[in-house]
């Protein structure tokens, strides 16, 4: 079986490729910088140096393929345009070469097309590859547990910031998990067709929920802050963020502030594993304690 994996070197993507590694695969892995895989990764797998945005190089990447994990980066200054931008050149190379499957890493609000900021250009990658001829499900996943390691400033002083309600419940799910969907979809050949498939972690949280939780796996206190919109916007403009950039993260949080309802309930397949609590102890905790203080130290 060929399984081709772009961004493997990403925190989903990295562990996908351990998995297929582990069921005795050697996935091409599509890179622009190898020197970033670890030797024993190489070693295990085919490595195709190419951006992700070169179509010819893409084609050649995937060149008898039987399946896809398409993930798309978003760090471009217009991530939106960027997502549309790459489905098109996944979707053309998958029509060229006549892959079979596709596995999209996609998002909750997806569905929505539009509304959703950043989101939305997922929605627009998702409708570039349903036009492929090939059998896709896209990976409607939650809110990543990881996203808090991007605000360890606040998490220092207490703080667990969102622009959501602090009592806004929505899906939260650990990159692991989004792994082990994803490599159990490429490596099944028992489904065909359009599909998706929520995410979802274990229950849905909010900001206060996670606020209580690391009160008690941390040892000290914690509180749920939101913050306004205009305030974050103005943050990401001080840092050099470009407007379609600051309007495509700002914009996220105003779509799950909406009513808008979820494609993908929650039942027994899109609920995964792993609890925040266990997640936050073996990466949060560590790293808000790495000055080698305990809890109680930290009063």
């Amino acid at each position: 079986m060929r399984i081709v994996v772009s961004t493997p070197t990403g925190q989903v993507g990295s562990r996908v490729v351990a998995r297929l590694h582990r069921a005795g695969v050697r996935p091409v892995l599509v890179v622009r910088d190898p020197g970033r895989l670890p030797p024993d990764v190489r070693r295990r797998s085919e490595v195709v140096t190419a951006d992700l945005t070169d179509l010819d190089a893409v084609v050649r990447a995937t060149r008898g393929a039987d399946a896809l994990h398409w993930v798309a980066p978003s760090l471009a200054p217009d991530p939106v345009a960027a997502y549309d931008r790459l489905g098109r050149v996944a979707a053309a190379a998958v029509r060229e070469n006549g892959v079979a499957r596709v596995v999209v890493q996609s998002s909750v609000g997806a569905e929505a097309r539009g509304g959703f900021g950043e989101i939305d250009g997922l929605g627009a990658l998702e409708e570039h590859l349903d036009g492929s001829g090939a059998a896709v499900t896209h990976l409607r996943c939650g809110y990543f547990f990881s996203n808090l390691l991007l605000d360890l400033a606040a998490l220092r002083t207490g703080v667990v910031a969102s622009q959501l309600e602090v009592g806004r419940r929505i899906p939260w799910v650990a990159p692991d998990d989004v792994a082990d969907v994803a490599a159990q979809r490429l490596l099944s050949v028992d489904w065909s067709g359009r599909t998706t498939q929520g995410v979802l972690g274990p229950a849905d949280l909010s900001t206060a929920d996670v606020a209580a939780t690391l009160t008690e796996v941390v040892g000290r206190p914690f509180r749920a802050e939101q913050v306004a919109d205009d305030v974050v916007a103005e943050q990401l403009r001080a840092v050099g963020m470009p407007p379609t950039q600051v309007e495509a993260v700002v914009g996220m949080a105003r779509g799950f502030r909406s009513d808008v309802r979820r494609e993908d309930a929650r039942d027994a397949v899109s609920t995964t594993p792993t609890t925040f609590r266990a997640w936050a102890a073996e990466h949060l905790v560590p790293v808000l304690r790495d000055d080698g203080r305990t809890g109680e130290d930290m009063g």
